[in-house]
């Protein structure tokens, strides 16, 4: 049976934006939840050095999450994933010249950076693996990470460890 993904977004005035993808058959739990908790305090998640958090910046990596936690976790199961914050790699230098608010400089003071928090249920609703993370990466520069025109490639590669790291094993 081929799943369908339903992918709903809701605004949450006091928590964020909640991001869920769900098999679209009726009744059917969601295999991933993704919430991320007021992003508009979130210490780097913009395009430009004076703009504001980008909903299109998380709306990608809550597809990416999505994309690859079907990988790693079965479809009995459920992912509760709570971002609290994100510094994407590099960072704006605004003081070099007004053409400079737009593009994001990559040096190795800048990592990546995503703090979570999550919990994996099974079908009866246990708890089978739960847990706080920061992920970083500071040799992010050195490592080969495709595709090299993605904006968000470094923040992917961080996501993507995770779920090799954490949950490799539950599918076999």
């Amino acid at each position: 049976m081929q799943l369908k993904v339903l992918l709903t977004l809701l605004s949450v005035a006091s928590v964020g934006w909640i991001f869920t993808v769900a098999p679209a058959a009726f009744g059917a739990e969601a295999l991933i939840t993704v919430v991320f908790v007021q992003p508009q305090h979130f210490t780097d998640a913009k395009d430009t050095a004076l703009g504001q958090n980008s909903m299109g910046l998380l709306e990608a990596l809550q597809k990416f999450i999505d994309e690859t936690g079907k990988h790693y976790i079965p479809e009995s199961m459920h992912l509760e994933i709570t971002v609290i914050n994100i510094d994407l790699a590099g960072d704006f230098e605004p003081w070099r010249g007004p053409q400079f608010d737009h593009l994001r400089i990559v040096r190795d003071v800048y990592p990546p950076c995503i703090a979570l928090e999550f919990r994996l249920t099974d079908s009866h609703g246990s708890v089978v693996r739960a847990g706080k993370r920061e992920l970083r990466d500071i040799a992010y520069q050195s490592r080969l990470v495709r595709p090299t025109d993605d904006p968000l490639r470094y923040e992917k590669d961080l996501l993507r460890d995770w779920f090799r790291s954490e949950f490799s094993s539950l599918k076999g």
